[in-house]
């Protein structure tokens, strides 16, 4: 419902419950629950915010959650989907992780890590890395984005892991140009025979500038 939310940005508060600032758009003061991360990093009070938006919609109550960075609102909304894992749960893991070390943990299946992060215990940590492989690789599948990637001007040498990496893109939203992009100019700067691991987390690199 709400992609981004751009306005004034008036006050933060925290408390044990989370994180949270305000953002004024046309009157209307919009409070949404923040990272702890994103929260030491905001502007002065009277700038200019613009945070990425996901409205939380349960049956006692409506929220909102926001980021500063458009890739850590969708890792939000994937790891959401998995059953189990809240919208607290997501927070807490984003805000303990890189985005591309947590995509490299799900991927290695190294769950160890995860467990880093408050409140996971193994079960949940080998449960998100279960249910987010599966939808990762079930994505690849899809005929649409391989006829893509056959189209992408990737160099020969890394085609099959640029596309590996380009289909998780794909999967956490990034649109075409975005995706093509942020490879090609991954592939500039690492190896010839860079992995698809390695080139995933450069070009989320790149798409976090």
């Amino acid at each position: 419902m709400f992609d981004y939310i751009k306005g004034i940005y008036t006050f933060k508060t925290a408390s044990d419950k989370g994180y949270y600032a305000t953002v004024e758009v046309h009157g209307i003061g919009y409070r949404l629950e923040i990272m702890e991360r994103d929260y030491n990093i905001l502007p002065s009070e009277g700038e200019e915010l613009k945070l990425h938006s996901v409205l939380i919609h349960r049956e006692d109550k409506m929220s909102l959650c926001g980021f500063i960075k458009r890739e850590d609102r969708d890792i939000f909304n994937i790891l959401t989907s998995v059953s189990g894992v809240g919208s607290k749960m997501a927070l807490t893991l984003l805000n303990s992780f890189k985005v591309s070390n947590l995509i490299s943990f799900v991927i290695e299946g190294n769950h160890k890590e995860l467990t880093k992060a408050k409140g996971v215990g193994p079960k949940l940590a080998q449960k998100i890395i279960l249910e987010l492989k599966d939808k990762l690789n079930s994505f690849t599948e899809n005929s649409k984005i391989t006829t893509i990637s056959k189209t992408s001007s990737v160099p020969d040498n890394s085609n099959e892991n640029a596309n590996d990496a380009k289909n998780v893109l794909f999967s956490l939203g990034y649109d075409k140009n975005e995706v093509f992009t942020s490879v090609e100019n991954a592939l500039k700067t690492l190896p010839e025979n860079a992995s698809a691991e390695d080139i995933l987390k450069k070009s989320l690199q790149l798409l976090s500038v």
